[in-house]
């Protein structure tokens, strides 16, 4: 199983967020390389992974098994950098948006490609991660791929044109909502309730608000409906347009 030597071409948070998920499920390797160009980045990595070797870009690529963890603008000068390295049936999956599977293969000759769009919940094994195959990818090793990936949470095969969908619409939600669940536990105590009792009310009502909206057959209005009282409603189309112009203009900029 070539998934038992790993190779990261980066170490910033998304390599955190596999090894970790793999640490979760106590899934050990043969061995785990990973380049990264900060020493830095490295150093703290390996602080929180012992097992792991930090290593140049060809040590990383040269793994039977590599995945691509750079921001979508280095991602083209790296595989020319590290194409001489990598084996004709080596497993390649890219992390990044943007860069699509024609343009990974004008640069490294192996046919088993992929792309994966990660997501941060991976941390705790309960991410929402779509991948998508290169033509000609091994079927044996994709299935044992998939397993792979699986450890991270919900792992699904899509279209390869779905995925800059999925870098908005999951990958990034969280960055949408995290700060303003910050900003609300901070309004318990000067309220009168302690931070236990804030998180509490916080996190029980929103997972219930999910289920809600999602779950019971009601039309977005009707569930809004369900609260006369908007004390932010004058807000609200602000904050929509923010929605369309902010993540409409990002989606415009990372597809491919």
């Amino acid at each position: 199983m070539k998934a038992k030597s790993l190779g990261f071409i980066g170490g910033g948070c998304v390599t955190q967020i596999f090894l970790q998920a793999f640490a979760n499920k106590k899934h050990e390797f043969d061995s785990v390389v990973v380049f990264d160009t900060d020493p830095g980045v490295l150093q703290a990595l390996k602080q929180q992974f012992p097992a792991i070797q930090a290593g140049d870009l060809q040590q990383a690529a040269s793994q039977p098994t590599v995945f691509i963890a750079l921001h979508p603008p280095m991602v083209m000068e790296t595989l020319d950098k590290m194409a001489d390295v990598v084996s004709a049936d080596a497993l390649v999956v890219s992390l990044a948006p943007k860069i699509t599977l024609e343009k990974i293969s004008s640069k490294l000759k192996t046919k088993n490609k992929a792309r994966m769009i990660p997501n941060a919940t991976s941390y705790i094994n309960e991410g929402y991660n779509p991948v998508t195959f290169s033509t000609g990818f091994n079927q044996a090793e994709k299935s044992e791929l998939m397993d792979l990936l699986k450890l991270l949470g919900t792992t699904f095969e899509v279209p390869e044109a779905k995925l800059e969908a999925y870098a908005m619409l999951s990958a990034m939600l969280p960055t949408y909502f995290w700060f303003q669940w910050k900003e609300l536990v901070s309004l318990g105590e000067p309220m009168g309730l302690s931070e236990e009792e804030t998180k509490a009310a916080v996190r029980q009502t929103l997972q219930d608000a999910l289920d809600l909206y999602f779950d019971h057959g009601l039309s977005p209005e009707k569930v809004m409906d369900l609260i006369p009282v908007k004390p932010i409603g004058e807000h609200e189309a602000q904050i929509a347009e923010i929605y369309q112009t902010k993540l409409m203009g990002l989606f415009g900029k990372i597809k491919p």
